[in-house]
């Protein structure tokens, strides 16, 4: 048996309120590239289904921009580390690692000869750095800010300039190299979040968190002009030129995005992106006549100047890690931390939000019969889901305390394991209701609907109980060296399978629930957090703590396949079989991955 990657739905930029996104790409390429946790997403511009991740990081990624060559990509972190590695080979490999100073880094760009790099951030005594990205060393010294850096921009012609903008509301502009301060320019009057040449290196326009925008000679940084007055009304988070130079793109917290005449000053087109906060622009990119921005909820509009009414295009998908994932044959569903649920195209990677009011917060469990989806949520409720409207429909109903998994019957029965009590609820009433004390953190319902195992946390055991006439009557107890993580009835309920906080994965045969494998199932290095059943209840898929995958062969107890870091950096939380040879699995990356499986 074997495994291999077949696709990834990849996660959403990540955004903070009030501070720039980096969203940034190479025209001949056609590829654009954004950061989200420790990975560095290279999605197609025209399709990006088409995806790549990079994820070499150890820690939380902020910026990644191609060399002008092509040939290499730069991304920094958190900490401070640079690292620049290859786009030819599919491994990605590593050239070099630097640190130019040590703390976060904001921004980063290019000189136009692919030989120095430009970093801006937080560091302890330096707010920018100019380093040679063959060797790490410094080519010059960059004076003049006392905070933050947000931005930093390479003139992409000779005589080389750097401009950076920071929180200290200022833009400093430098000659070199070495590069030194040549001038400090002062015209915002709160922080300037964005910064950016244009292709010919003759401009480069600023954006503020005053809502002004600025443009400036690239040679001498005089400055030029204003776009509008003020360009916005709430701060600018994002600037970009078109190829030409002639139109530039500002976006903005006021939710809108707008095309300006360079060379008049004149607004040409006004995008309004949304009425919500998680509708504030906040990142944007100009490639070829592709028009990029990035909403506060991670959101990629494709804008169209055509018809500025509503975006053309949105990428949708998972800002937050992902904790409970369900498919059929040709979608799948996956639920986040923020309470969001998405609907996946299996074939084509696209993905929708499930519309109406849902969920105000993390996604626990998910359970998928026949058109209804029936999801639970640590805002103490348990809803269900139109799968063909992909709308919440009216059923919601609130728990007495936290759910923690929920499993629905091909009946209507909906049981729910909530921290204090096991719940039936059938068309959005309670038919029942029993306390417990062992803190149930999941539940499965056989295929006959005549039986339910609910897993504890308290007592590490499995609690059998019969399921008649909307009522639940304990039968067995299956005690596990520890807590219960999941369960899962096989398809054709022959067997349940129980895997525990304790690496182990435990395998029962029904109706008598003797232990099969008694144990000898622990390849796992930590927590087994999800289990799925293969449609033809032979293999049974793992997700954990330890980011890999494994899938187990119940006919061959020895065989196994290992998904090694699954993903990577992070745990896997969720395993779903969309057919017997393909596997789901979801992160708490924020990534949907697809497996072929090669029995």
């Amino acid at each position: 048996m074997s495994g291999e990657l077949k696709a990834i739905f990849a996660a959403l930029p990540a955004t903070t309120r009030g501070q720039p996104m980096i969203i940034s790409g190479k025209e001949d390429k056609k590829t654009i590239l954004y950061t989200h946790g420790t990975s560095v997403f290279i999605r197609n511009i025209e399709d990006p289904a088409i995806c790549d991740v990079y994820t070499e990081h150890t820690q939380p990624t902020t910026v990644a921009k191609y060399s002008p060559s092509g040939f290499y990509i730069a991304s920094a972190d958190v900490t401070g580390k640079v690292r620049i590695w290859d786009t030819v080979n599919a491994d990605h490999i590593l050239k070099n690692e630097f640190q130019p100073f040590s703390g976060i880094v904001k921004d980063l760009d290019w000189s136009a000869d692919s030989q120095r790099i430009v970093v801006g951030g937080q560091g302890r005594e330096k707010f920018a750095h100019p380093i040679n990205a063959e060797t790490g060393t410094s080519v010059g010294e960059m004076l003049g800010h006392s905070k933050q850096v947000n931005a930093v921009s390479f003139k992409p012609s000779r005589p080389f300039r750097i401009a950076t903008a920071s929180e200290d509301q200022s833009i400093c502009f430098y000659h070199g190299p070495p590069f030194k301060l040549n001038m400090q320019i002062e015209d915002h009057k709160n922080f300037v979040n964005a910064l950016k040449y244009s292709i010919d290196g003759s401009k480069f326009l600023s954006g503020g968190a005053d809502g002004r925008a600025y443009l400036y000679d690239g040679k001498t940084g005089e400055r030029q002009s204003e776009l509008g007055s003020p360009a916005h009304k709430g701060g600018i988070y994002g600037v970009a030129f078109n190829s030409s130079g002639q139109e530039a793109l500002t976006v903005s917290g006021d939710k809108s995005a707008k095309i300006w005449n360079v060379e008049s000053g004149e607004m040409l087109c006004e995008f309004n992106l949304g009425t919500v906060v998680s509708d504030m622009q906040v990142g944007c990119l100009w490639q070829g006549d592709i028009i990029l921005t990035v909403s506060l909820s991670g959101n990629i509009n494709y804008l169209d100047r055509n018809n500025p009414s509503s975006p053309s295009r949105v990428i949708r998908g998972h800002s937050k890690r992902i904790d409970a994932a369900v498919a059929s044959a040709d979608v799948i569903y996956s639920g986040d931390a923020e309470g969001k649920i998405c609907a996946w195209d299996a074939n084509t990677g696209v993905a929708a939000e499930i519309a109406g009011s849902g969920h105000t917060a993390q996604v626990q469990s998910l359970s998928l019969t026949g058109d209804t989806l029936t999801s639970c949520s640590i805002d103490d409720t348990v809803r269900t889901i139109d799968t063909s409207s992909l709308s919440y429909s009216d059923v919601n109903v609130k728990m007495s305390s936290q759910p923690q998994g929920v499993a629905a019957s091909t009946d209507g029965l909906i049981v729910v394991a909530c921290l204090d009590e096991v719940v039936i609820i059938q068309n959005g009433q309670v038919l029942f209701k029993e306390c417990v004390k062992y803190e149930p953190s999941c539940v499965a319902i056989h295929p006959n609907n005549a039986e339910v195992a609910v897993g504890g946390q308290k007592d590490s055991t499995v609690h059998l109980y019969s399921l008649s006439n909307g009522t639940l009557q304990e039968t067995q107890l299956l005690s596990q060296t520890g807590a219960i993580t999941c369960l899962g009835y096989s398809p054709d309920g022959a067997y349940l399978a129980a895997g525990d906080a304790n690496r182990k994965l435990e395998l029962y045969s029904c109706p008598d629930y003797q232990s099969i494998v008694k144990g000898n199932w622990t390849a796992h290095t930590a927590k087994i957090l999800s289990l799925s059943w293969s449609p033809n209840s032979q293999y049974i898929a793992t997700g954990s703590l330890d980011t890999s995958v494994i899938i187990w062969n119940v006919e061959e107890a020895s065989k196994k396949i290992k998904l090694d870091r699954a993903h990577k950096m992070s745990a896997t939380s969720a395993v779903c079989w969309r057919s017997d040879n393909e596997l789901v699995s979801a992160g708490h990356d924020s990534t949907v991955k697809l497996w072929n499986i090669s029995h």
